[in-house]
């Protein structure tokens, strides 16, 4: 083997490692328990954002993730709005 084919192979396999430990520190900070939490707070935010400018006619983003979050967060408060006011209907039937 020459001196320049041994050079390569271990200038290639010193930028395989420096690549490999690239993306352990990317994968490691992405499931990051609190990166996870901040990522969905951050969707939870984005959504309400969404659903209030559908309620305020300004419709919804267009994005299909997003459209579907905020359908989903309108909906939920649709839900427990028409629970309280059976809670509501109920005791006052009592």
């Amino acid at each position: 083997m020459s001196n320049d084919s041994q050079a390569d192979l271990e200038s290639e396999i010193s930028r395989t490692r420096a690549e490999l430990a690239a993306t352990i520190d990317e994968l490691t900070t992405r499931l990051h328990p609190k990166t996870q939490a901040k990522n969905a707070a951050d969707a939870a935010k984005q959504a309400a954002d969404d659903a209030k400018d559908f309620v305020t006619g300004q419709g919804l983003p267009g994005v299909d993730n997003r459209d579907r979050n905020a359908k989903v967060l309108l909906a939920t408060a649709a839900a427990g709005v028409a629970l309280v006011v059976a809670i509501v209907v109920r005791a006052t039937r009592s």
